[in-house]
């Protein structure tokens, strides 16, 4: 059974390493045409080499998500290339500075919020603009994150931007299902990304958290980006407004 995506346009935001790239690469594989969005050159270039060498076709676009002109100016350039925008992948986001919220700075709040939630707010605005002009139609997935459903320890401000981009999906969803375009959100636990290196690389932190995981190892991230392929698909078409979790039995 397709994908039903040969042919299509899909956007990647945060591709330039981890489980962007690995969706990017998902998704020339698939057949669909890719930009890839992030603020580093290099490793968006990187990316990009590595889509055309699985066969596909792609554009990177240098794009800081917290930027309203910058977002609309991603839509805007794919659109420019390939004619439309068929499905997208919210994936840019940061970790922010993890510490009790008494020791919490407005600067470190404000930036994790900016880039993980309003972040996603601007490319569901622009996205979901480019689609109902199209017609309608079309697959959006943003990421989550278990933290998105629970709190943690001076994890404050990245739990807050996590639940955000829950409600937000849902909002969105709403808004949109009678226009063919569906939105959903992916939720992982601990993946093995340079982010969970920054965050759990300590022996005792990483056996503790690890300990959390009943599956007994931390997710990989082409195990995100097959989720993400299947809720862009054509497999997943009664599925929008909801969260899909993929935490190895971290909430069980």
């Amino acid at each position: 059974m397709t994908t039903g995506l040969e042919g299509k346009v899909g956007l990647v935001t945060g591709g330039t390493s981890g489980i962007g790239r690995d969706t990017a690469l998902l998704f020339a594989k698939a057949g669909v045409k890719v930009v890839v969005a992030g603020r580093r050159e290099l490793e968006g270039q990187e990316t990009i080499e590595l889509v055309r060498a699985a066969g596909g076709d792609g554009l990177f676009v240098r794009t800081d998500v917290s930027k309203d002109a910058d977002v609309e100016a991603l839509v805007q350039k794919s659109v420019e290339k390939f004619g439309r925008l068929d499905i997208a992948f919210n994936n840019a986001g940061i970790e922010g500075v993890w510490v009790p919220i008494v020791n919490q700075s407005e600067k470190d709040w404000d930036r994790t919020i900016d880039i993980n939630l309003k972040g996603v707010w601007l490319c569901l605005k622009y996205e979901i603009r480019r689609m109902l002009k199209q017609g309608g139609g079309g697959a959006i997935v943003n990421m989550a994150s278990t933290m998105g459903m629970i709190g943690s320890v001076g994890a404050a401000a990245y739990s807050a931007s996590k639940h955000g981009v829950m409600g937000l999906t849902k909002s969105a969803a709403l808004e949109t299902a009678r226009s063919g375009i569906r939105i959903n959100a992916v939720c992982p636990a601990v993946i093995e990304t340079s982010m969970s290196e920054r965050l759990f690389s300590a022996p005792e932190v990483h056996k503790s958290v690890l300990g959390r995981h009943p599956i007994g190892r931390f997710g990989r991230p082409a195990e995100v980006a097959e989720a993400v392929l299947w809720m862009c698909s054509d497999r997943a078409s009664f599925m929008t407004g909801q969260c899909l979790v993929l935490d190895g039995g971290f909430l069980a």
